[in-house]
């Protein structure tokens, strides 16, 4: 039985077994295996380029953490990797570029790998929304990858989370500088729905679930957490959690939609037309969807945990007086 929720164990049980991580050094993965490891396990990191991922090896014990380099798109590198796992977590993911090579064919590639390998357990990362008609490329790709991963290995957990937010992410914190920097925030879709969950309560589940196959192989999950919020609403708390109070202007969907169809694929631009499409759909957990509490996990509400890192976007930093609670 794993121990991922219960604490560090490094007994020879948990040692013995292996965890292949693809995608083991962005922002979800260092917090995926930080889990692994606290549950005993060794954990193979994979990255195309493996040394952006060495932060992770002072979080576990010595010879507990492995380091690998391959990329999903190139099935070989993949079976290479994953030989002698008995686990198998896919967290690889784009938000522009090459969906289909991304979240079709390189999870298939993981899959097949998985299958080939013997592994007990697969956690694939899919996310809410993902449906082979969804207007997006992204959502579209998602759905597929979905699939294509069910009909290599049909007992892979699929776990699809809402917006993350943590200390590190491209989300809240993006919000949050350019409050800090504009007299006026202009938000685009600002009904569209969300509802963020803390990266830490994501990570554990998905270490549950490469731990534990008996209890969750060939499920799906959505993970959101306690609260759903507009993009409205998340840009008004993120400004009074900082202190700062910027004009919020809502950008029509015709003249957002024109914007980011026209400029939305240049460098630099803040989002892409595809991404506008994702905002077409609300992100948040289906009525009838298992989520956290298949897990035993109470996500934890944002206003609980954010503060503590975006008090860097205060006027004075940490020695900023609080902003009063919002109401």
């Amino acid at each position: 039985m794993a121990k991922s929720d219960t604490g560090s164990n490094t007994g020879n049980e948990e040692m013995d077994r292996l965890v292949t991580l693809f995608g083991g050094g962005g922002f979800l993965g260092r917090y995926v295996a930080q889990e692994l490891l606290r549950g005993g396990a060794r954990v193979r990191v994979v990255e195309r380029d493996p040394r952006k991922a060495w932060f992770v090896k002072p979080l576990g014990g010595v010879g507990q953490t492995q380091f690998a380099a391959a990329d999903i798109t190139d099935a070989e590198s993949v079976r290479r990797v994953v030989a002698g796992s008995d686990a198998v977590v896919n967290l690889v993911g784009i938000l522009k570029g090459r969906f289909d090579a991304i979240h079709v064919d390189g999870a298939r590639n993981v899959a097949e790998a998985a299958r080939a390998a013997g592994a007990a357990a697969l956690v694939q990362i899919s996310a809410i929304g993902a449906d082979p008609a969804s207007p997006s490329a992204y959502g579209r790709s998602k759905g597929e990858g979905e699939a294509a991963v069910r009909a290599a290995f049909p007992d892979a957990t699929i776990i699809r989370p809402s917006i993350l937010f943590g200390p590190e992410d491209d989300f809240v914190n993006r919000f949050a500088g350019l409050a800090s920097r504009l007299p006026v925030l202009p938000v685009v879709r600002a009904d569209a729905k969300f509802q963020p969950a803390f990266v830490g309560d994501a990570a554990s589940a998905i270490a549950q679930a490469a731990l534990e196959p008996g209890r969750h192989a060939g499920r799906t999950y959505e993970l959101g957490g306690p609260e759903v919020v507009t993009m409205r609403g998340l840009n008004e708390w993120i400004a009074q959690a900082i202190g700062r109070k910027p004009a919020i202007v809502e950008i029509p969907d015709e003249l957002s939609r024109m914007a980011t169809k026209v400029a939305g694929g240049l460098w630099g631009a803040p989002m892409t037309f595809d991404q506008w499409l994702m905002l077409s759909r609300d992100n948040v957990v289906a009525s009838d969807a298992e989520g956290f509490a298949a897990f035993g996990i109470a996500p934890a509400p944002l206003a609980a945990l954010a503060p503590r890192w975006l008090v860097r976007f205060r006027r004075n930093g940490r020695f900023a007086k609080a902003p009063d609670p919002a109401v």
